[in-house]
């Protein structure tokens, strides 16, 4: 194992039967742990940036398979956010200590590229010493270039699998795997920071699919990459599949880690959902962000992409000081900043 990981770190290749042992094989996983987690030591000390995230919708004009505020699902209980209450969230991070704010949304046909346009600028003028980070899906490239000049920092945009078949299966006819390729070369022109991302343990996916994955990220070189556990939702097509494996999940942190030593990876969620201390064990296998949610209380339950999703307690700003001594405990240290990529 540590003969591959140490190519992996060199920036070499690997066959499909290392990607396969590395990802399957009998092998004990805390060395593996313990090698991603030496390598994001080497770059980033005991660093942990912290991003407020900021839920502006769950309006969704997309049907993805997985997804509980997909177009279809006639239950969810959409809302969306002014600008006003977008500032206002932005204003209570600040005061925490949050330089990073993550606008996330589904594609809402209401946010025009003007709104949101002006939303970033009214935060960056507000707030010139942070960062901003959009995560609200496939647009034309001409919108992340206005978004671009006016301000946004990075984008966030999950490529979810880079298998094409495997990709079909998880979205409707008319969202496409080379479209969302497409965007994703598109961010990285244009100069965002920009980041991918898969699900672990989503239906249809196999070994072969998380092989693909790595070889994407190797190629792609994204400067983050957010990694969660496939939790289904009672409201989708995929609600009696189960949810994607907490050891394997972790694998895939690490495997990214020592393929992409110098990116910001998250300890999502989603590994918090699955797992009391799914944040602190993702961040002993290589992770390095953690993103409370800044979201007004009162919507946080409707922004339910899966089943169960922890909104509050250490997931949300205001138990950031619980957060920071649970991190501790982990052996790293919260830190503001912008925290960009090196």
């Amino acid at each position: 194992m540590t003969d591959l990981a140490d190519r992996l770190i060199a920036g070499g290749t690997l066959s499909d039967g290392e990607w396969r042992f590395l990802i399957e094989g009998d092998y004990d996983r805390q060395l593996l742990f313990a090698e991603a987690d030496r390598v994001r030591r080497r770059y980033y000390g005991t660093d942990v940036y912290i991003r407020g995230l900021i839920e502006i919708s769950n309006f969704c004009k997309r049907d993805c398979l997985y997804c509980g505020i997909r177009r279809s699902n006639g239950n969810a209980d959409r809302y969306r956010l002014s600008v006003e209450e977008i500032l206002s969230c932005c204003g209570q991070g600040y005061e925490l200590g949050f330089r990073t704010f993550v606008l996330q949304g589904g594609e809402d046909s209401c946010h025009t590229t003007e709104w949101v346009g002006r939303t970033v600028s009214h935060i960056k003028e507000k707030y010139p010493d942070c960062a901003v980070t959009l995560s609200l899906g496939e647009r034309p490239r001409e919108d992340y270039e206005i978004w671009y000049q006016a301000g946004a920092d990075r984008y966030l945009l999950r490529h979810e699998t880079a298998s094409c078949a495997h990709y079909e299966k998880l979205h409707p006819p008319g969202q496409t795997f080379l479209r969302r390729m497409e965007c994703l070369r598109d961010l990285k022109q244009i100069g965002y920071q920009a980041g991918a991302g898969f699900m672990v343990g989503s239906p249809f996916q196999g070994t072969e699919e998380l092989i693909a994955d790595m070889r994407f990220l190797q190629e792609f070189q994204p400067h983050m990459v957010g990694i969660g556990p496939f939790i289904p939702h009672h409201d989708t097509p995929f609600a009696g599949y189960p949810q994607g494996p907490l050891t394997l999940t972790l694998t895939m942190v690490a495997l990214t880690r020592l393929t992409l030593p110098k990116s910001l990876i998250p300890a999502t969620t989603a590994l918090g959902t699955i797992h009391p201390q799914g944040r602190e064990l993702g961040l002993k296998a290589g992770a390095n962000v953690v993103m409370p949610n800044l979201s007004p209380a009162d919507v946080r339950g409707q922004y339910s992409l899966y089943d169960n999703k922890v909104c509050t307690g250490q997931e949300a700003a205001e138990g950031l000081a619980a957060l920071r001594k649970s991190v501790s405990r982990a052996g790293y240290q919260i830190v503001e900043g912008r925290g960009d990529a090196l």
